[in-house]
């Protein structure tokens, strides 16, 4: 039994006599050696760089802190230098928020001309506003568009739509709000603690200890605790939450997370892990076809699924690949399901592993190992990966058959399955399908609405206002219908007094209190 930090406990079936301990499971998540006993050797994460920049060092490191948020509500950027990595006179940061690590961009990347993105924004913005029927009618155009990447404005907005978290919350009115108002498990709050600052930090959001990420990041794991008292907390959940709390509020993200881990990915974060075994030996089934030579290879040196492509598929590869390419690979993935995340591990262990010259370097156990966690940049690249991706021959259906396989094997050697996921849905398209929403579940409900006032008058007195001011030298500006509170009397020569009373009352903007709430998911465009 392997006993994982944050509650995950995962019995581990490994054909090799490797030893797979703790340390080699959360390994994959980046916290923890990989223990080799066979060899001898041990994969020091001192060594080891995970996706977001972090090198742990020691034991120490690897196990955070006990402080509380409150301790840190003083902490400033660049206050915590063994965290942060840089100092203020050296921050810069990215278009993605990022200060520094591995996932900054060197702006190697094109960006779309300005004119495109617009003309994709518009295209986005009348799917959103018709979302049933284009799910309906026309969703291999949503498919298309995803494929090409949703532009950076309305991807929270879209992610909500395509994962169906915006129908969960429509349906769940006030839930998030219940469950955040509680005080929660002190065994998982421990644990999801000392876990914050281990979340991207070096990126802008989550760098200052207690700052409004980690904040909104405990405030999400915490109620999906609550919400799933039987399942708890995974220390992967973790920044599946931060990469959505990256992109919109705090309760959007929550109902996010809880697509993901009961729709798009059932069971990967329950004890036992055994839905990420299962998927470890469809993934190597697959492989068999997609890349033989890469095949023969893990099968010649008995490299395990478990070993590698754990923390590829538990983080949803949020942890491995450049932002860019994260994004544009979460963007399918709410889209088309997990055969996405299939295809994203097929391409690297093709790329990397495919062919006769490339496994010269790495005849054994130990090599190959340190080659599949230092994946060529050229094969992580945005534009090479996307398309690969996209060409790659795997549907559901190979996923599905694979599963059902993999499934009758476990159960001759390992007996039924402790943890009964929920049948996984393969994309947007199955989620509707499942549970269809109503209209109402999918309005939209923008920030600030502004009403145009109209006044009813008669063609008698139109004509008299008419002639009026044809008559009248005075050149005075027309009337401001969006008055504030603040703002001097606007003069009423040309107005009766119940025009003019008409005009302040029904002025959109005054006395309101909630045009620029923080809570609408729509200030995040």
């Amino acid at each position: 039994a392997s006993h994982m930090p944050g509650g995950c406990e995962a019995q581990i079936s490994v054909k090799s006599p490797i030893c797979v301990s703790n340390h080699t499971l959360y390994s994959c998540l980046g916290h923890k050696q990989v223990s080799l006993s066979r060899l001898g050797l041990m994969f020091s994460m001192s060594k080891l760089q995970s996706g977001n920049g972090v090198q742990w060092k020691d034991s120490r490191s690897q196990r955070g802190t006990v402080e509380s948020l409150a301790e840190h509500e003083s902490s400033s950027l660049g206050s915590d230098p063994e965290l942060n990595g840089v100092t203020n006179t050296e921050i810069q940061t990215d278009k993605y928020g990022f200060i520094g690590g591995a996932q900054q961009s060197a702006g190697e990347n094109a960006d779309i001309p300005p004119d495109v993105l617009r003309q994709r924004e518009a295209k986005w913005l009348d799917m959103l506003n018709s979302w049933d029927k284009w799910m309906a009618k026309k969703h291999k155009k949503v498919k298309l568009r995803c494929q090409k990447g949703i532009p950076p404005s309305l991807r929270g907005r879209a992610w909500l739509y395509l994962s169906g978290g915006k129908v969960k919350k429509e349906q769940n009115q006030g839930k998030f709000q219940e469950l955040d108002s509680q005080p929660g498990d002190p065994k998982w709050l421990d644990v999801i603690e000392k876990d914050l600052h281990r979340q991207f930090p070096f990126h802008e959001m989550f760098v200052a200890r207690g700052g409004h990420g980690q904040q909104d990041l405990f405030r999400v794991l915490k109620a999906y605790t609550l919400h799933r008292p039987e399942e708890g907390y995974c220390q992967a959940q973790a920044p599946i939450a931060a990469v959505l709390l990256m992109h919109m509020p705090a309760e959007d993200a929550f109902w996010g997370l809880v697509q993901i881990c009961e729709k798009y990915l059932p069971g990967y974060y329950s004890a036992g892990l055994e839905a990420i075994q299962l998927d470890g030996e469809i993934l190597f089934a697959l492989l068999k076809r997609v890349s033989p030579v890469a095949h023969r290879h893990l099968k010649k040196y008995k490299i395990d699924p478990i070993l590698y492509m754990t923390e590829w598929f538990m983080c949803a590869f949020s942890r491995t690949l450049p932002w860019a390419s994260v994004l544009r690979v979460w963007d399918m993935f709410f889209c088309e399901g997990v055969k996405i995340i299939f295809r994203v591990g097929l391409v690297l262990l093709k790329c990397m592993l495919g062919s006769q010259e490339k496994l010269k370097a790495c005849q054994g156990q130990y090599e190959t190992m340190e080659l599949l966690r230092s994946i060529e940049p050229q094969y992580m690249q945005e534009a090479f990966l996307v398309q690969e991706v996209i060409e790659l021959a795997v549907s559901e259906r190979d996923i599905e058959k694979e599963h059902l396989s993999q499934l009758r094997r476990w159960k001759e050697t390992h007996g039924e399955l402790h943890c009964k996921s929920p049948p996984r849905m393969h994309g947007a398209k199955a989620i509707m399908a499942a549970e269809p929403p109503s209209r109402q579940d999918l309005k939209q409900n923008p920030t600030i609405i502004v009403e145009v006032p109209q006044t009813t008058e008669s063609k008698t007195e139109k004509g008299k206002k008419t002639k009026k001011i044809k008559d009248t030298k005075n050149t005075s500006p027309p009337p401001n219908p969006y008055l504030l509170p603040s703002d001097p009397p606007l003069p009423s020569d040309n107005l009766s007094p119940s025009e003019s009373q008409h005009l302040q009352k029904d002025t959109p903007l005054q006395g309101s209190n909630q045009s620029l709430s923080s809570v609408e998911h729509d200030t995040y465009l």
